[in-house]
């Protein structure tokens, strides 16, 4: 099985770069989504995906406050927190190269 080595979307990147600003704390999916402006039917994807290539780690959380049911918990890998720093260096969703202006024939 070949592993892919495109470029991740700019989504992706806006998602490893929350993660990566710190690798430590472990977070849940509505407060990454309003961090970085994706609503759930884009960020959750890209999170399942990060963890099926190692990326992210997942957990449940072990003790919600009474009458609210755990959270889905992430947090970078040491391969993911490698992928942040490298996608970091790129610039990312640069805007098209304008075209020239066409003079008219007069």
């Amino acid at each position: 099985m070949s592993i892919r080595s495109r470029r991740p979307s700019p989504q992706t990147v806006k998602v490893l770069a929350a993660m990566a600003a710190d690798p430590s704390v472990w977070r849940y999916g509505y407060e990454l989504g309003l961090e970085v402006g994706l609503q759930s039917g884009s960020l959750y994807p890209i999170l399942v995906r990060l963890c099926d290539r190692d990326l992210l780690e997942a957990k449940w959380e072990t003790a919600p406050p009474l009458g609210r049911p755990p959270r889905h918990l992430y947090r970078l890998t040491d391969s993911g927190l490698e992928q942040a720093a490298t996608y970091a260096t790129r610039p990312v969703g640069q805007p098209p190269k304008r075209r020239p202006e066409l003079r008219s024939a007069s």
